[in-house]
């Protein structure tokens, strides 16, 4: 499980976009990351990969999902994302997004890592 700041990414995007005020969707485009909003800290990230594990361990053998001919034995990592969620909604007004002063967007790459793409729209 790797998390990944995405705030400099949103803030050049939203920049270049010129949006004064609206909304940011942050999406991701694949179904084992996550996009979640929360306290960009080590060690809370060090707790949210053990408190998913727990809950989605990768060698639970009772969680098959939907593996077939050349797929990786992943369902944990589906199972773990639903739980999180795959997109955040972020207001913004005067060109700045509206978070409190701790909270960031991240990227939760539960099967990884590897490359990966998220989307971002400008919204107003």
């Amino acid at each position: 499980i790797t998390l990944v700041d995405l705030m400099p990414h949103i803030r050049r995007v939203l920049a270049a976009s010129g949006l004064r005020d609206g909304s940011v969707n942050i999406i991701s485009r694949h179904t084992t990351t996550a996009i979640t909003i929360n306290e960009w800290e080590s060690r809370l990230a060090r707790d949210l990969k053990s408190w998913l594990l727990q809950l989605a361990p990768p060698d639970d053998r009772s969680v098959v999902g939907v593996a077939g001919r050349g797929e990786p034995i992943n369902a944990h990592s589906h199972l773990a994302c639903m739980l999180l969620g795959s997109s955040e909604c972020v207001p913004c007004v005067g060109g700045e997004l509206v978070l409190g002063q701790w909270q960031s967007v991240m990227l939760v790459d539960l099967d990884g890592p590897r490359a990966r793409t998220v989307g971002i729209q400008c919204l107003g």
